[in-house]
């Protein structure tokens, strides 16, 4: 039981960041309206680009977690905005604060000790809450590091 204990605040732990970089909010803090939309020489995406897409997957593993009935998007259109910038300042913080919240309602799954980490789902091919939460956590951390890599090339980061 101290095991399970231990694995599920390791995994909240991994999934909130900060242990070897910056935490997912030091680093999408302050991203303004236009630096969202900004393109970098060689680089096929825009940081909305990259938050949006992150913000899909991330949504889309959570529904797949906790609802057997959830349909992904088609791959990989569905899971990457054609727009290069958002539409406004309220779309911004929406993708924003939908990050924080589904991240959130992933770590609400883990730390339920209620939901077995290793029991497959009924639904999937295999798939379990410990495989989809270390997804999340890996999907997150090389997208944002992507992000911290834009901002440097724009010229917003320190």
């Amino acid at each position: 039981m101290e095991h399970d204990k231990q694995l599920r605040e390791q995994l909240v732990k991994l999934l909130r960041g900060g242990q070897a970089s910056k935490t997912r909010d030091e680093i999408l803090q302050g991203i303004s309206l236009e630096e969202a939309g900004r393109k970098a020489a060689n680089l096929p995406y825009t940081i909305w680009q990259l938050l949006e897409h992150l913000r899909i997957a991330q949504w889309d593993i959570l529904e797949f977690s906790r609802n057997s009935q959830h349909q992904s998007p088609e791959w990989p259109e569905g899971y990457w905005p054609q727009e290069k910038a958002p539409a406004n300042e309220a779309a911004l913080n929406k993708t924003l604060h939908a990050i924080t919240t589904d991240l959130e309602g992933m770590v609400n799954l883990i730390k339920d000790p209620a939901n077995d980490l290793f029991e497959p789902f009924a639904h999937g091919n295999g798939q379990n809450l410990l495989r989809e939460a270390m997804l999340v956590a890996e999907h997150n951390a090389y997208h944002l590091g992507e992000i911290v890599v834009l901002k440097r090339l724009i010229g917003d980061w320190e």
